[in-house]
């Protein structure tokens, strides 16, 4: 190389190198700062909805660490795109987060709009919520084998409800079915406490349901759980077996986590995540959790982000199986 060659190439390196630092220097300075006004996190359901009350909890503690109100934001519509449009669109500053739930994640991947592995930048996971499957106490079955060889012995005939298309309850059946071959047939509700009323009655045979949801309707007696969707027991779902344990590799987990706009700082990221753990081992915010159905699962933003795409890959073959789409 010429040396007047040599010279322009160095000349150009020094500048990448010195814009790269400046970038660099910029995004620690944002994160020092950071926050410089009051945050707000959107969630994509209705007050008082379980999301919307583990993101308050979780605001009422950030709130006090890092000294910036949080204020939440409910959006709901749309299947939870609204919200996930106003967090996409948002100013990259750590100022506006999103509260997403495994129920919004497949309603996205349904409809192909605001995909969290690829359209946000993932702050972590907060918490998670473990699902159970009950039958109708009338129904002569008293363990996830006997559901499956009961349903397959009556093809068609065993019902299961759901709060509706493309829901939680509905893609937990779904893959129960596509793990054990069992022979149900799906109702969908408008709500999943309507199934449960229903199973009540005797006019339902099964369904899958947030453990905490379950646990009035057990005591009546008319309602019988034969096992939890985590891979290990689960104080939420006191003496209940593990489906896994009947169905190897069966598991499902209803999750909340943080979301912030692609181009985040990653040091606004960590910084987020840091104080989101450090929230976590108050005692007196995981006894709130654990009474609204909850229990704290924190992870950094690599792991969230990782566990988002095989979330998302999971879930997609599972609604392609089962035909699922956003117009049925």
């Amino acid at each position: 190389m010429r040396p007047t060659r040599r010279r322009k190439f160095a000349a150009g390196l020094a500048a990448v190198l010195g814009a790269a630092s400046s970038t660099m220097a910029h995004a620690q300075t944002q994160a020092q700062k950071y926050p410089i006004r009051p945050i707000r996190m959107i969630t994509a359901t209705t007050v008082g909805s379980g999301p919307d009350v583990i993101a308050r909890l979780l605001a009422n503690r950030l709130t006090e660490v890092l000294g910036q109100q949080i204020v939440v934001d409910n959006r709901a519509g749309a299947s939870g795109l609204i919200g996930a449009e106003l967090v996409a669109r948002a100013a990259p500053d750590g100022h506006t987060l999103r509260m997403a739930t495994m129920t919004q994640l497949i309603s996205t991947t349904l409809y192909q709009r605001y995909l969290m592995a690829k359209a946000f930048a993932p702050v972590g996971q907060v918490a998670s919520t473990p699902f159970v499957i009950a039958v109708s106490g009338a129904l002569p079955v008293k363990s996830i084998n006997e559901l499956i060889a009961y349903s397959k012995s009556r093809p068609g005939q065993v019902l299961y409800g759901s709060g509706g298309q493309g829901t939680t309850p509905h893609l937990c059946m779904e893959l129960f079915k596509s793990m054990t071959g069992a022979d149900l047939s799906h109702v969908p509700y408008k709500g999943s406490a309507i199934a449960l009323t229903e199973m009540m009655g005797g006019l339902m045979h099964s369904t899958c349901a947030a453990a905490p949801t379950v646990s009035s309707f057990v005591q009546s007696g008319k309602v019988r759980v034969l096992g939890v969707t985590t891979r290990a027991p689960t104080r939420l779902a006191p003496g209940v077996t593990p489906i896994i344990d009947s169905v190897p590799g069966y598991e499902l987990v209803g999750w909340y986590g943080l979301l912030a706009p692609l181009d985040t700082p990653r040091e606004i990221i960590e910084r987020v995540n840091l104080e989101v753990a450090k929230a976590l081992k108050f005692p007196d915010l995981q006894e709130r959790l654990i009474a609204v159905g909850a229990e704290p699962a924190h992870t950094p933003p690599a792991a969230f982000g990782a566990f988002l795409h095989r979330e998302t890959a999971r879930w997609s073959k599972v609604l392609k199986e089962a035909g699922i789409t956003a117009g049925n």
